[in-house]
């Protein structure tokens, strides 16, 4: 015991953890983003969903699945190969919550009278994102697959009746007996990442079906039981779902080399794999993979976006708190001129994001009735994706900053949420690959970009410092020069959003990012926000 007057460790100016907030119904701008879309059960739903993934509970569950990561078992003590991945009983909470909230699946349970729900399933993504996003990749790619296994009659019988199960199962058995099922999907090689064409594992034709050889650079959760993958066929590059065991609930000739060991996303596992004669079935048509893969790659592309604003939203969440509670030159900071335009500055690309972000979910729930819609979807996908997971590492950062040095320890959620930051950047094509998607959009259909700037434009009115011919100006000169690529995806993101953040925000949100976006100079750094917005407001606003 510390000797009267020698005790050093009263623990005072320090906030109290960011826990028992209800995130659903925290959050103004996503309730502003459903209006008008769900129905009162939807709404019960996102409020358990919120409800747990704020609550202390689902925090030490995300801290205990970061901090003990997966681990490769390549062999049984007898020397039979294994390939299991053994994941602390966190991971299993957090993903066995996910499924119950159907996150893995629920666009896809709808029926004629009720439809699917991409946007309610985005705002629960994007809730459970703000908590922990390494158990999300399983969740993204499987509720994906469905996409890809319809163009299989065969495959979607057998395979989606699991996939629709509400019951996470992750023992190592057969598809047919299990409770549920998850698919992960190995695309990239050493040789070839992004560009698919370069990819090298064979396919060889069987009695019953094809088989596998090659190498896999990157296995996305590698104990799910199928992966959809491209391989060289006979007929050209096509897919295939490859299940993870045989029927007999042996191992189907897929032999995990090693874990990667990845900068962040440490919960789930990436593994680098070996196939060697693994049973695999076309889905497709062969020599059409790449088609046959990219409806399950663009909708991983907008689940990117949307856990990139959860995280977004979550470490704004975090440097609010700790501002709203520590005190500085006599002062709380959140008080202070300086950290009122930072933060403020933040909770208008957080807002802009979120809005965006469950737009575009709402555009998915409308394509196949609207063309408009259709087309909306189309081009703002890789748009989102570019705009948002790049914002999410640099807005991270200056969190950090916000709250100072205890960010900066591994106790911290912003070390976690940091970490995880740049990985949906990379994750289904980088920065140059979704510009070189808009351009693949804009070259498909002419009329695309007129359909996009005509909603911006009456989203905005004409008085709105977005120049819709400056934007239209620069897709011409993109379609010439493809190194400016960046310039019009950048310009279009910042419109969209800003017209999202119209339709869903106050108007005063829209109008500041408009201001210090598109009718100001040009910012690299959060605070250039001016005395024309009240910035206690709006961060008082964005984070009640």
């Amino acid at each position: 015991m510390a000797a009267d007057g020698f005790d050093t460790h009263d623990v005072e100016n320090q906030p109290p953890p960011r826990a028992g907030v209800n995130l659903y119904e925290a959050d103004p701008v996503l309730l502003g983003a459903l209006e008008g879309a769900t129905t009162a059960e939807n709404e019960s739903e996102l409020s358990r969903m919120g409800a747990f993934w704020g609550s202390a509970e689902s925090h030490e569950f995300a801290r205990l699945a970061d901090l003990h990561g997966p681990l490769l078992r390549t062999h049984d003590p007898q020397g039979r190969r294994l390939d299991l991945v053994e994941f602390h009983p966190a991971y299993h909470a957090l993903l066995r919550r996910s499924v119950e909230y159907g996150l893995h699946c629920s666009p896809w349970e709808g029926t004629e009278d009720a439809p699917p729900g991409h946007l309610v399933r985005a705002a629960g993504l994007f809730l459970a994102a703000q908590t922990e996003c390494g158990h999300l990749g399983p969740v993204s790619t499987t509720n994906a697959a469905v996409a890809t296994l319809s163009l299989s009659e065969t495959m979607s019988d057998e395979w989606v009746p699991a996939i629709l199960s509400r019951r996470y199962d992750h023992r190592a058995l057969p598809v047919s007996r299990k409770l549920g099922a998850t698919v992960g999907m190995g695309l990239a090689e050493k040789q070839g990442g992004s560009d698919l064409r370069a990819i090298r594992t064979v396919a060889e034709p069987t009695d019953d079906g094809f088989r596998l050889v090659g190498h896999k650079w990157f296995l996305s959760a590698p104990m799910s039981d199928a992966f959809l993958m491209l391989a060289q066929a006979p007929g050209g590059l096509s897919c295939f779902l490859v299940p993870r065991l045989d029927p007999e609930g042996a191992p189907n000739g897929i032999r995990l080399m090693r874990l990667k060991a990845k900068l962040g996303n440490r919960s789930n596992a990436t593994a680098e794999a070996e196939l060697v004669g693994a049973h695999a079935s076309l889905v497709g048509e062969e020599g059409r993979g790449i088609a046959a893969i990219h409806e399950m790659v663009t909708l991983t592309r907008l689940d990117a976006a949307v856990m990139s604003a959860g995280l977004m939203r979550a470490a704004l969440a975090e440097a609010v708190n700790s501002t709203r509670h520590r005190s500085a030159f006599g002062e709380a900071l959140i008080d202070q001129p300086l950290m009122q335009r930072v933060l403020a500055d933040m909770a208008l690309d957080v807002a802009a994001a979120t809005a965006l972000a469950l737009r575009l979910a709402r555009a998915y729930d409308a394509a196949e009735t609207d063309r408009s819609e259709a087309i909306f979807a189309r081009m703002i996908t890789p748009v989102a994706k570019y705009w948002i997971c790049k914002l999410a590492p640099t807005l991270t950062a200056e969190a950090m900053e916000c709250v100072g040095g205890n960010a900066y320890v591994e106790e911290s959620p912003l070390a976690r949420l940091f970490r995880e930051a740049p990985v949906n950047a990379l994750w289904e094509g980088p920065g140059n690959i979704q510009c070189l998607d808009v351009l693949r959009a804009l070259k498909a259909d002419e009329r695309a970009l007129g359909v996009v700037l005509a909603e911006i434009e009456r989203d905005l009115g004409k008085a709105s410092p977005v120049a819709i011919d400056d934007i239209a100006s620069a897709a011409g000169a993109c379609l010439e020069d493809v190194g400016s690529a960046r310039i019009l995806t950048e310009q279009l993101a910042i419109a969209a959003a800003a017209s999202a953040l119209r339709r869903f925000a106050p108007r005063v949100l829209s109008d500041a990012f408009l201001a210090t976006r598109l009718g100001g100079q040009w910012r690299s750094t959060y605070g250039m926000l001016d005395a024309r917005f009240d910035a206690r407001d709006i961060v008082d606003f964005v984070v009640p």
